[in-house]
C-alpha cells in the first residue's frame, strides 16, 4: 500500500506521486536538444523527485541515453583536490549502477579506462568526458545499442565548494560550445540558489549557456489526480471542495499538499468507509498550522535570518500596492529563494500561500502584546464565553463590537506594542484577539486569501458554522466601498449569507464608521476602526 510522502525522496513504488506529464515532456525535449538545464527552487518542492522521474522516462523511451546522477550535498567544505576525487568516485559508482541495471557489466576496456583515470582539476575532467564518450559509444552488448549520449544530473549543486565553482562551470561551458562530440550531451543542475547567487567572485557568469527550467507548484488538476490515486487504491473518496481547499491553502506547494494527505489518511484515524469532508479538512488544517513539520520550521527559520525581512513582509501583507518584485533586490531575492514570496500576475510581491501568511503573522506577533487584560470590558461575566449565544454559536457582532471598543480603551498604548510596524498593529491585534477567543471556545481559524496583499480574510469555523471576517487598511472611500463588493462576491462563492468587514484607519484624524447593509444580496457589517492615537505628551 502506498502513502503520501514528505520524508525525504518520494518513490513511485512507495508513494502517491504527481506524474507531471507536461513538465516531464518539456524536460525530455530539452535533453534531446542537448541543452544544459538549470532548476533552482526552494527545498521540498519536488525537484529531485521530478528529475529522477524524467530521466527514468527518458531512458525507458530511448536506452541510448546514459544517465549519471550526482549529489553535491556533502561537498561544501572539500578542497579542490578532494572535490574532484569524490566527483570521480561518484561518477564511477553511477556508471557501474547503470550497467548493472541495463546490461550486466561494462566492457573490459571501459573498466580499465576507469581504473586508470584520476581527476584532479577541471582540465582533467574535460579530458575524462571526452574519452568516456568514445568508450560508451563502442561498448555494445549483443543486440543492445551502444550508449550515445551522457546526461549528467547534479542535485544539491549549492554544495559545490567556492574554490571550484567558476572553473567547473567554465569547463562545462567549454564542452557545450565544442564542435566535437558533446559529452556530457546534456547537463541538469539542481539546487536552491541560482548560479548568480553562487558566483561568489561576482564576475560575469561562467555559465551563460544555461537553459532555465521552471518547475511550478501543483495545479488544482494535479492535486485532484494525486488524491484520486489514493481513492483508486483505498476506495475512500474526497469531497471536491476538500481538494479545492487544500489547493487554495497550499497554492499547490508539494510538501504541504502531501502533508495534508498524510494527516487526513493517517493521523486523524478516519474510518475508510467515510468520505473526507470539510469538517475533516478543518481538523487537518488546524493540525498542520500548529505542528512543527520540516517545511514550516524551515519557513520560520528563514524569515528570521534577517531583521529586515519582517519589515518587508509586513509591507507586503498590509499594502494593496505591495512591493515591486525584483530579484535584483537582495531581500526580495532571498525571500524568493527560500520560497516565502512569489511574483504576482501584476508584477508585485505576494506571500506564496495562505498557510505561510498565517505562520508569518504568528511568527512576528508579540507573544504578549501587553494589552490582553484590556480585551474584555470590566462588566464581563463569563469571559469570552459571553460572546456565545444560548444555542452555542458565536455572536460575532458583539465580539467585533467589543474589539472596536477595546481599541478605544487601549488608546495610545497600541503604539507601544513591541516590534510591531505601525500599519500592521491593528490587524495583528485583531488576529491575536480572535485567535485567543476561537481557541477558548473550541473553534478553528485560518487565513483564506492567497496573496496576502492588503486584503486578509479570516475564516472561523465553529459548531458547524462558518464566519468570514475581511480586514483591510483604509486607502480611501472608493476602495472602502469596493472592498464591500469584493467581500460580497467572496461570501456568495463560499455560500455564506453574512460577512464582516473590518478596516483600520491610520489617518491623523480617522473617521470611525459602523454600517450594516445588504450588498449584492448578502448582509455585511462594516467597521472603520481608528488605531492611531496621539500620545499624552502631544495633547
Amino acid at each position: 500500500m502506498r502513502s503520501f510522502g514528505t520524508y525525504g525522496r518520494v518513490r513511485p513504488e512507495q508513494h502517491y506521486i504527481v506524474p507531471r506529464t507536461t513538465e516531464v515532456a518539456d524536460f525530455i525535449n530539452r535533453v534531446k536538444a542537448g541543452r544544459y538545464i538549470v532548476l533552482f527552487a526552494p527545498r521540498q518542492t519536488g525537484k529531485t523527485t521530478f528529475f529522477r522521474l524524467a530521466l527514468n522516462t527518458l531512458t525507458a523511451e530511448d536506452p541510448t541515453y546514459f544517465p549519471i546522477l550526482l549529489d553535491f550535498q556533502t561537498m561544501r567544505s572539500a578542497t579542490s583536490s578532494v572535490f574532484y576525487s569524490r566527483f570521480y568516485q561518484m561518477i564511477c559508482m553511477q556508471i557501474e549502477s547503470v550497467f548493472e541495471k541495463h546490461r550486466g557489466a561494462p566492457s573490459e576496456a571501459l573498466t580499465q579506462f576507469l581504473a586508470d583515470t584520476t581527476l584532479t582539476d577541471d582540465f582533467s575532467m574535460l579530458l575524462f568526458f571526452k574519452q568516456l564518450a568514445s568508450f560508451l559509444d563502442s561498448d555494445s552488448h549483443k543486440d543492445v545499442p551502444a550508449f550515445k549520449r551522457v546526461v549528467l544530473l547534479i542535485d544539491e549543486f549549492d554544495g559545490i565548494p567556492k574554490t571550484v565553482i567558476s572553473n567547473f562551470l567554465y569547463s562545462l561551458r567549454q564542452i557545450y560550445l565544442s564542435d566535437e562530440m558533446q559529452c556530457p550531451y546534456s547537463v541538469g543542475i539542481v539546487g536552491v540558489r541560482s548560479i548568480a547567487q553562487l558566483n561568489y567572485d561576482r564576475s560575469v557568469s561562467p555559465f551563460n549557456i544555461q537553459d532555465e527550467f521552471k518547475l511550478p507548484n501543483f495545479t488544482l488538476e494535479q492535486v485532484q489526480e494525486l488524491f484520486q490515486q489514493y481513492t483508486n487504491e483505498m476506495g475512500q473518496a474526497f469531497a471536491p471542495e476538500v481538494i479545492a481547499s487544500i489547493h487554495k491553502q497550499t497554492a499547490g506547494q508539494p510538501f504541504l499538499v502531501n502533508r495534508f494527505g498524510q494527516i487526513l489518511t493517517e493521523a486523524l484515524d478516519i474510518p475508510k468507509t467515510e468520505t473526507f469532508t470539510m469538517a475533516h479538512f478543518s481538523k487537518a488544517h488546524a493540525q498542520l498550522l500548529e505542528e512543527d513539520n520540516t517545511n514550516l520550521t524551515h519557513l520560520i527559520t528563514n524569515i528570521r535570518r534577517d531583521r529586515r525581512f519582517e519589515t518587508l513582509l509586513m509591507r507586503i501583507t498590509a499594502a494593496e500596492e505591495s512591493v515591486h518584485f525584483s530579484l535584483r533586490n537582495e531581500l526580495i531575492s532571498a525571500l524568493f529563494t527560500y520560497g516565502v514570496i512569489t511574483k504576482g500576475a501584476d508584477g508585485l510581491c505576494e506571500i506564496l500561500n495562505p498557510i505561510y501568511l498565517y505562520c508569518i503573522l504568528q511568527t512576528f506577533k508579540p507573544l504578549i502584546n501587553g494589552l490582553e487584560y484590556q480585551y474584555l470590558p470590566e462588566d464581563t461575566d463569563a469571559g469570552f464565553s459571553d460572546y456565545l449565544t444560548p444555542a452555542g454559536h458565536i455572536d460575532l457582532v458583539s465580539l467585533l463590537d467589543n474589539f472596536r471598543d477595546f481599541i478605544g480603551r487601549a488608546g495610545f498604548q497600541i503604539l507601544q506594542v513591541p516590534d510591531m510596524p505601525r500599519e500592521s498593529v491593528g490587524r495583528h491585534l485583531l488576529l491575536a484577539y480572535l485567535d485567543q477567543f476561537v481557541k477558548l471556545v473550541g473553534g478553528v481559524m485560518h487565513i483564506e486569501v492567497q496573496t496576502g496583499r492588503g486584503r486578509m480574510d479570516l475564516i472561523i469555523t465553529h459548531n458547524q458554522r462558518k464566519y468570514i471576517v475581511e480586514t483591510k487598511v483604509w486607502r480611501g472611500a472608493s476602495r472602502y466601498q469596493a472592498g464591500k463588493k469584493q467581500l460580497a462576491a467572496y461570501l456568495k462563492l463560499e455560500g455564506v449569507r453574512k460577512g464582516y468587514y473590518v478596516v483600520f484607519g491610520h489617518r491623523i484624524e480617522p473617521e470611525p464608521r459602523l454600517e450594516t447593509e445588504t450588498v449584492e444580496g448578502v448582509k455585511i457589517r462594516s467597521y472603520v476602526i481608528p488605531v492611531i492615537q496621539e500620545l499624552p505628551s502631544t495633547l
